[in-house]
């Protein structure tokens, strides 16, 4: 049987404590191996007649998953796999696969018996995500990767630029932005689906994040060709009231006009996901030990000194011990005031900031690139008012998705005695947080807004795309894999 579709609905019965028919659904990019490659596949399952109120850890060790494959040698398959409990009767189910596999089977049990329609079974080839073969036809790569056609963040940082003539961009950038000391950035050309840069300033190392979400892409698409200007730092670099001029950064600034990319943050967990990186979107949800009823109603707040706010908000909690917790783990700011505002503490498990049913979210030197993960994590996110925004916050609702706070935090106390005295509401605005992050922030989220955003930015640029023969080639990393098993399969197989 093979699964075309994300989401399909499954009755069975089971000799579970809880009834004798349970509904089950199943949906995710996980469920289309064959057309959807990414560093680690996932999908949800979902027992319907489960909640935070009827779940218990018995619940849970009933269910169990093995995924399974035939490699083209006919051998095992190398699969690993891992299923994250969300507690609230939802799993999350993970599985990297680390070669060509021929076959691929999803078993799932409960009670040690299969559900009904287990195994599900895919025909192959299913690549893994090292493998560059390629989608030649971009729009066939974002239907079956169900990616929107734009995004208002999208369409308005690209507005300014309507026929841009990258030569001349480029040389206006270099000659007002190149100050080494100060400002790090790379010119990238993407030509025939083959990646070139050239960089500018001391501080270069943050290529690398660019570097992989590019090569990622490229492997599993074939992009158009196009040059990008991408800032390696985490301010925004162009003011408005300026010169318009093609600029990529992680950060925006509602005085600034950079076309804003995904954090390299949320990117490189989206690239690493089982992989060097152990804080991800999905993990922070399979790993929260507390359902909200046993979570400590105070507010939590851990980091460094990167902002005056963040010194306020210690002397907050410090007149407020029953109300928030929150310190500081370093000093590099303001080192002169560590007496005063310290000690510093070690630094906690991401995790552990869980056990506390409200997250404060305050900027760092420019946004806290830690919100994507305090929504999923089910908490009720106390967001300061800020000028800073990722590429997501203006889908963000206050009151919908988060409290707000103001910038100066003088809000801060009456927000949180709010949520201790209005618990329903305060718990239906962190479910509307982890739904959110559930819909716009997961990996397949992150890869379909950079291949939107780079799809939309390479039709604004007007001549021909050339290589300076003093670039830098960024090649694939080589891998044996053999596209054209992909190439032979039929529409109708894929």
């Amino acid at each position: 049987m093979t699964l075309l579709h994300f989401s399909v609905t499954f009755i069975f019965l089971c000799a579970a404590f809880y009834c004798n028919a349970q509904n089950v659904i199943y949906s995710g990019p996980g469920l289309q191996p064959q057309t959807i490659v990414m560093p680690a596949r996932y999908f949800f399952v979902n027992f319907t007649h489960v909640d935070e109120e009827t779940y218990s850890l018995k619940f849970a060790q009933s269910f169990a998953v093995e995924i399974t494959g035939q490699s083209l040698k006919k051998a095992r398959c190398r699969i690993w796999s891992n299923v994250l409990d969300r507690k609230d009767g939802t799993f999350i189910v993970r599985y990297k696969i680390y070669e060509v596999c021929s076959k691929l089977s999803i078993n799932m049990f409960y009670m040690s018996k299969h559900i009904k329609d287990s195994p599900i079974t895919f025909d192959g080839p299913i690549l893994p995500d090292q493998c560059a073969c390629p989608e030649k036809d971009l729009k066939l790569w974002l239907k079956n990767n169900q990616c929107p056609k734009t995004y208002e963040q999208i369409n308005k940082d690209l507005e300014p630029f309507k026929n841009v003539q990258m030569k001349t961009q480029i040389k206006t950038i270099i000659k007002k932005y190149h100050n080494p000391d100060s400002t790090s950035f790379c010119h990238y050309v993407i030509k025939n689906n083959e990646i070139y840069r050239d960089c500018y300033g001391k501080h270069v190392g943050f290529n690398m994040f660019a570097d992989n979400v590019l090569l990622s892409i490229t492997r599993k698409v074939v992009l158009p060709d196009m040059e990008l200007m991408i800032n390696l730092g985490d301010w925004p670099l162009i003011r408005k009231g300026s010169e318009p001029l093609p600029m990529f950064s992680w950060c925006g600034k509602d005085d600034s006009l950079d076309i804003v990319m995904p954090t390299y943050d949320i990117t490189e967990s989206t690239l690493e996901n089982m992989g060097r990186v152990t804080l991800d979107i999905l993990s922070v949800q399979g790993n929260v030990e507390h359902q909200w009823k046993d979570r400590e109603p105070k507010a939590f707040w851990r980091g460094r000194d990167s902002r005056a706010e963040r010194l306020k908000l210690i002397d907050i909690a410090r007149a407020n011990p029953d109300l928030i917790n929150a310190s500081l783990t370093n000093f590099f700011f303001f080192r002169d005031k560590e007496e005063q505002y310290g000690p510093k503490i070690p630094h906690i498990s991401f995790y552990k900031f869980f056990d506390y049913k409200y997250q404060i979210n305050i900027d760092g030197t420019v946004a806290a690139y830690r919100l994507p993960y305090l929504l999923a994590g089910g908490a009720l996110v106390l967001k300061q008012d800020s000028p800073y925004y990722e590429h997501f916050y203006r889908q963000l609702k206050p009151w919908v998705h988060y409290v707000p706070v103001s910038r100066d935090l003088s809000d801060l106390k009456e927000r949180i005695l709010w949520a201790k005295d209005h618990d329903v509401e305060a718990y239906k605005i962190a479910i509307n947080a982890k739904e959110f992050a559930n819909e716009n922030l997961l990996p397949q989220h992150i890869l379909c807004y950079h291949v939107v955003l780079f799809s939309e930015w390479s039709k604004r640029i007007k001549g021909e795309i050339t290589v300076k023969n003093n670039m830098t080639h960024v090649p694939q990393a080589k891998y044996e894999c053999d596209c054209n098993l992909k190439n032979q399969m039929s529409h109708e197989e894929l």
